[in-house]
């Protein structure tokens, strides 16, 4: 259990802090985002992401009890959380916006403002999106299926990380200073992690409930973060295509995986 609990904050560590610390530094070298790259970097994640959710994470939850109407309900219950987490956020920055209506949307207090708001919205989702590492190593241990969610949301991670960065740098923020405040909206993966690898080590019940959880906040990632921004940055359908691309590639690494799994030798 010792070197399971060292792995999983390895990985949710190099996960989230990792993932947002790599796309600030990205930020710093591009000095500017990329609508293309980013786009097709967004679109791919989220088919990769939904296709972890789809068959791996939920058929997983499924088994783990009898009755199985009560993953489906968890699924949304994680939604709605993740869902209302971020609409509080949103009500925040708003609520900010009308105190100072002085400052001019292209200021550079705003830029400041924009990229610590960023930082703490990307803080908050981190920890149900970090519970997906969790519950995948309480149930599978250390393996190949705990490594492949990590780096899906590691990659997630990637543009959240240039988004922080951006502003910051653009408003005169030290170099170091943008990627670290980057870096450090990562750390409440690793709560998240921990929450979820307890949770699902307790009884399959609350194992099935914690992943489906994890899965609906990963669900809203998709659909209401990672998809919408792509179309944003760049309308083309070889967004599509990359979303598609992401989507396979998940489905062949996890039937990999389930062929080694079933077939050892």
């Amino acid at each position: 259990m010792h070197s399971q609990l060292i792995y999983l904050i390895l990985l949710s560590t190099v996960t989230g802090v990792g993932g947002l610390a790599l796309g600030g530094l990205l930020a710093l070298l591009l000095k500017r985002e990329s609508p293309k790259g980013t786009s097709l970097l967004l679109s791919f994640t989220a088919g990769l992401m939904l296709c972890i959710v789809c068959f791996d994470m939920i058929p997983e939850a499924m088994e783990q009890v009898d009755q199985l109407i009560i993953p489906p309900v968890c699924l949304v219950l994680g939604f709605l959380i993740t869902f209302a987490l971020n609409a509080w956020i949103d009500k925040s920055m708003h609520h900010e916006d009308h105190h100072h209506p002085h400052h001019c949307a292209c200021g550079h207090h705003d830029l400041k403002t924009a990229g610590f708001v960023l930082a703490a919205a990307v803080a908050l989702h981190n920890m149900p999106v970090g519970m997906a590492v969790g519950t995948t190593v309480a149930v599978q241990g250390i393996c190949y299926a705990s490594l492949l969610t990590a780096v899906t949301i590691a990659f997630h991670n990637i543009p959240e990380g240039m988004s922080i960065a951006v502003p910051l740098l653009h408003d005169g923020t030290k170099p170091w200073s943008a990627i670290g405040v980057a870096a450090l909206s990562g750390a409440p993966t690793v709560l998240g992690a921990l929450l979820g690898y307890f949770i699902g080590n307790q009884t399959p019940m609350a194992l099935s409930v914690a992943m489906s959880i994890a899965g609906g906040a990963m669900l809203y990632v998709v659909f209401f973060e990672l998809l919408p921004e792509a179309y944003q940055q760049w309308r083309s359908k070889w967004a599509i295509l990359a979303t598609i691309i992401g989507f396979a590639l998940g489905l062949l690494l996890i039937s990999s995986h389930l062929h080694i799994h079933v077939h050892p030798h």
